[in-house]
């Protein structure tokens, strides 16, 4: 294992279905995010600890938070830089409105393209949704293996991730090569709590909407000053409609490559990307070695 690692943690700003009211609920039947406040998903704090973890046993290793959503979604951000982590990245803008599990791998996996981490962490789901297909998804979109349900890492080798799962008929070990995507069980560690100078230090760190909202602000003036207290923020830019003959060579469409993967009943979210004018791209593509069963 090399000593410097860059470490990604997904996380998502949710709901807190703690305090769910009459106004939980739209006519429509979705849920009213504005009635309810907003925290950090329970299980990416477990993911964040197991990160800052595996941080404080490598040299000179980072770790980023990349989350999904509108602005107020820095907050998760800065309350993650507040317990140790080194900064974050923020994907905003309408054209991510009302994504599903597919729509929101997409747009991680992209951003995870540009970051280039060794590792990547994140809950097992989120309270908002229950899913827990949004991590799997990235890993297949990367073609990374992927350990799921994990609850500690027990050794650090060349290369590889020792870590114990959490499985319902009790736990198994398993090896895994990195780089890898690692989604984190509530029955991991709890994450530690905010440290008061880090907390002076980075509530001045803004994105760059937030900049732009208020420049003449103290804290806009003190993250203009400092570069580690701005927080990366990165937005959609629509895909001008071309027809199929005239788009460029390995770009199709997530349903077209879920049919010509074999995956039966898959795809369904096509048009709703052509709609949004989305073109996606398989990207080079290649298998890594997937995690190696130690014991159960």
């Amino acid at each position: 294992m090399k000593k410097q690692l860059k470490i990604v943690v997904l996380a998502k700003q949710v709901p807190d279905t703690r305090n769910v009211g009459k106004d939980a609920m739209t006519p429509e039947g979705t849920v009213n995010r504005a009635a309810l406040p907003a925290i950090f998903n329970p299980e990416d704090l477990n993911a964040l600890e197991m990160a800052l973890a595996l941080k404080d046993r490598t040299d000179a290793s980072t770790v980023h938070i990349l989350t999904m959503g509108p602005q107020r979604a820095a907050d998760i951000i800065r309350d993650a830089m507040f317990r140790g982590a080194d900064g974050g990245y923020l994907l905003s803008g309408r054209e991510f409105a009302g994504s599903d599990t597919l729509a929101t791998s997409y747009a991680l996996s992209c951003a995870l393209k540009k970051i280039r981490p060794d590792i990547i962490f994140a809950g097992r789901q989120a309270i908002d949704g229950d899913t827990a297909q949004v991590g799997p998804q990235v890993a297949e979109k990367l073609g990374l293996p992927q350990v799921t349900y994990a609850e500690e890492i027990l050794d650090i080798k060349d290369s590889t991730l020792v870590i114990r799962r959490r499985l319902n008929c009790g736990t198994e070990v398993v090896e895994c090569p990195v780089p890898a995507v690692i989604t984190v069980n509530a029955s991991a560690p709890e994450c530690r709590p905010r440290n008061a100078k880090r907390v002076m230090t980075y509530k001045f760190a803004l994105s760059g909407s937030e900049i732009a909202a208020a420049p003449e602000s103290e804290a806009a003036r003190r993250a203009a000053a400092k570069p580690y207290l701005q927080i990366v923020e990165w937005g959609c830019r629509r895909r001008r409609s071309r027809p199929a003959a005239a788009r460029p060579s390995g770009f199709a469409h997530e349903g077209q490559e879920d049919r010509e993967r074999g995956f039966p009943g898959q795809g369904g979210q096509e048009a709703h990307c052509c709609r949004r004018g989305y073109q996606f791209t398989d990207g080079r593509t290649y298998r890594e070695p997937h995690a190696r069963l130690i014991r159960a």
